[in-house]
């Protein structure tokens, strides 16, 4: 029988980080499978235990150079997240104090060579910072302390056999470093072959500098990966309020038992799963099924952990508690769909895998002919530290972040906010858009869409029972009695002066089915059909228009004076004002839409209809929205998912790109990679429009970030000697690398320009 581990890793500094504890596990015999997520700095391992066991599993990460603790399942979760937050706050309080460190000795270093560049010296510049010594100074701390991991890991990469990002800038700052240290502590050999004995220390700070400062807003990028576990986890009540021994007493929520007798009151959350004793309610389970209207409770039926007592106060017998909840499953699905590995690796990475390889086989060339050629060992070390030096990263690590910084402040400017640069990348490659229905498509809440008396306008009632049922339903906390307030407000209806001359007596609600009041000398009974015909009311003067509107997935809330049927309201979840348009241009840029929602399959279905979607999914949980996700995904579909609930969200971090409506939980946006501030539907076209334009303008970079190497280094190696000598010469190899990064920079800003079309 299979056995599944998830470890905790420590001291992953890229995602080829990942890669080596990846391949050092999967050949462990019994290993079946393994993902490891540098995002969430985990490995979820699926192993025979018969031929290994979790101890032989931490050994071997512990072999490649990492650290690894079991995640334990039974602890509870927000103690894990706790955990995991302490560490990364310490990593980045780590990295925060190198950056600063490197900030500064690089600013004395760019400095000191400004003169060099430019030629000539500057009065303004103290004498010492032109000392080779001090420069030596200034930069021990940087290679040795700030840029240390590169190092280490560029040495575990060749243990292992490969090279990455790491490899590259410890073979460009180590060079550099180690020519401009023998120049400090040998000028002379240089001079006497007529070379100048320049030092070239910053470009290795300078470098790893900049390396650390991206390294530092990678890992608090990260860091908002256990957001949504840690709103998740602020859902759940503290106490519940059980019978033992007949008596009512107020117990922590991790002392409830299976079997307890859990009493809720109104305007309280219900602390467990189960089912209902006795008495009725209306509750509020919008975080697991996305509909806006509260469900009628009676006994028998089965109520949530977490979600929403409206009204009545009941009794109900705890079934699932724990980690077998509703709301804890949720969680997990949010961990296992954030501990998955994207489908996706950077494009930066994949070429290192020949580029560093070559630059050293070509260093290597350059310095053997060089010394078969003439003789001169210098001239050849000269000439091989230019070509490692013109083959340094830096272009190529700007080449993406900058896009990515630009591209995400002008996404904020229309309301866009995008988590990380993997969903930017991805959005673009978008196939498959699939749409939540409620607070998404539509507005999130029940309005009054049609009103209606029996006798029409000609009767001059409209008004009149509209006052009246506004200043019964005031008294109501349903949601539908709310919406009837408000519609009674926008037809000029001034609650304060009108109900305070319309006193309600003998007020009450009756659970599941209406209210009634009395109010200017009538009976005023506002509910179902169903309860007003128990009252022997007839409902047969507007029965037509009830089934009419109710065909079209409309809420009817009938309203009877003094036993007479006089009207009727109309409510439904009315869509966005921009859903149509929207979806229309989304599907104009080839996406396939569809609509995935908890609410019932003919509700969904008319505003389907309204938007033009065709393919409809309802009546799901969150569980099985996820389910829907992976099944699109296997179909080889990239796939984006956008929602507003809190019973969106295992679906959110499951699809390759979550999006978020702004005006909908937190926990959604949390769980997502996008958030749409305004919750306008046009967001999500201005973000793929934006993608693409980054994506764009991120192969533009890497194209002059590679253009420079092929050309500079044939040239740093010497093709041209001796008609471009000069070119030899490190400095201008720095230069010339410091001008594809300028270039690429250059570049990038040209996204400041974007508008969505």
């Amino acid at each position: 029988m299979m056995k599944t581990l998830i470890l905790r890793l420590q001291g992953m500094s890229c995602a080829a980080c990942a890669g080596n504890i990846e391949r050092a596990i999967a050949v462990v015999p019994g290993v079946a499978n393994v993902v490891v997520n540098f995002a969430v700095e985990q490995a979820t391992i699926h192993y025979d235990p018969r031929k290994t066991d979790s101890a032989l599993l931490q050994q071997v990460v512990s072999a490649a150079g990492y650290r690894a603790t079991p995640l334990e399942d039974e602890s509870p979760i927000d103690a894990q997240v706790d955990a995991e937050t302490q560490q990364r706050q310490q990593e980045q309080q780590q990295l925060t104090v190198r950056v600063i460190l490197g900030l500064g000795c690089s600013t004395l270093l760019v400095i000191s060579h400004t003169p060099m560049m430019l030629g000539h010296s500057t009065g303004w510049m103290p004498p010492i910072l032109h000392n080779p010594w001090l420069q030596l100074a200034l930069t021990i701390p940087v290679m040795t302390w700030c840029g240390q991991s590169f190092f280490v890991n560029a040495w575990r990469g060749l243990h292992y056999g490969r090279a990455d990002m790491n490899t590259l800038v410890a073979m460009g700052t180590g060079a550099a470093f180690l020519y401009s240290l023998f120049v400090t502590v040998f000028p002379g050999v240089l001079t006497t072959q007529g070379l100048e004995p320049d030092v070239y220390y910053e470009v290795a700070a300078v470098v790893i500098t900049l390396v650390m400062l991206g390294r530092l807003l990678e890992s608090r990028a990260r860091g908002e990966t256990s957001a949504a576990i840690r709103k998740l986890i602020g859902l759940q009540v503290k106490t519940a309020r059980v019978i033992r021994d007949d008596q009512t007493v107020n117990i922590l929520l991790e002392q409830v038992q299976v079997g307890d007798r859990v009493v809720v009151r109104p305007g309280e959350k219900i602390p467990v799963d189960g089912r209902v004793l006795a008495g009725e309610s209306a509750v509020d389970e919008s975080m697991i099924t996305g509909e806006p209207l509260p469900v009628e409770k009676r006994p028998g039926d089965e109520v949530i952990g977490a979600t929403l007592n409206r009204t009545g106060q009941f009794t109900f017998q705890a079934e699932r508690v724990g980690r077998d909840t509703m709301l804890a499953q949720i969680v997990q699905l949010v961990r296992q769909a954030q501990g998955s590995k994207a489908p996706i690796q950077q494009l930066a990475d994949c070429i290192t895998g020949w580029f560093v390889p070559s630059v050293i086989t070509v260093a290597l060339v350059t310095f053997i002919l060089w010394v078969a050629i003439t003789g001169n060992l210098v001239l050849a070390l000269f000439t091989t530290i230019s070509v490692l030096i013109i083959a340094c990263p830096c272009a190529l690590g700007l080449a993406t972040p900058t896009s990515i910084m630009v591209s995400t402040g002008k996404g904020a400017e229309y309301g866009i906010l995008i988590k990380d640069a993997k969903s930017l990348e991805l959005a673009h490659k978008i196939q498959t858009l699939v749409l939540d229905k409620t607070g998404t498509l539509t507005q999130g809440k029940p309005t009054v869409t049609h009103y209606r008396t029996l006798h029409g306008a000609a009767h001059g009632n409209e008004l009149k029972w509209l006052r009246l049922a506004a200043a019964v339903e005031q008294y109501s906390e349903h949601p539908l009695a709310e919406a009837i307030v408000a519609y009674a407000q926008a037809q000029g209806i001034q609650p304060f002066q009108d109900f305070q001359a319309l006193p309600v007596d003998a007020f009450r609600t009756i659970v599941g089915s209406g209210v009634e009041g009395r109010v200017a000398g009538h009976l005023i009974q506002i509910g179902t059909g169903q309860w007003l015909q128990e009252q022997g009311i007839d409902l047969s003067p507007l029965r037509s228009t009830a089934q009419a509107w109710e065909r079209v997935a409309k809420t009817t809330a009938w309203m009877a004076v003094d036993g007479q049927v006089e009207a009727l309201f109309g409510l439904a979840d009315a869509l966005k004002p921009a859903s149509i348009a929207a979806v229309q241009q989304l599907q104009k840029m080839g996406l396939e839409v569809m609509m995935l929602t908890g609410d019932n399959p003919q509700t969904a279905q008319a505003i389907a209809d309204q938007v033009g979607i065709q393919t409809v999914i309802a009546g799901v949980r969150p569980d099985r929205k996820v389910e829907a996700i992976k099944a699109l995904q296997q179909r080889g579909q990239l796939v984006a998912m956008v929602g507003d609930g809190i019973n969106d969200a295992p679906s959110l971090a499951q699809a390759d790109v979550g999006i978020a409506i702004g005006t909908g939980t937190d926990i959604a946006m949390a769980a997502s990679d996008i958030t749409l501030v305004s919750g306008d539907l046009q967001g999500i076209v201005a973000a793929i429009q934006l993608s693409r334009a980054t994506m764009g303008n991120i192969r533009q970079n890497l194209f002059f970030a590679f253009i420079y190497n092929v050309i500079g280094i044939p040239i740093a190696a010497g093709v041209l000697y001796p008609w471009f000598g000069l070119l030899l010469n490190p400095i201008v190899a720095g230069a010339a690398m410091a001008f594809s990064s300028v270039s690429v920079v250059t570049n990038a800003l040209r996204l400041r320009q974007f508008q969505p079309k």
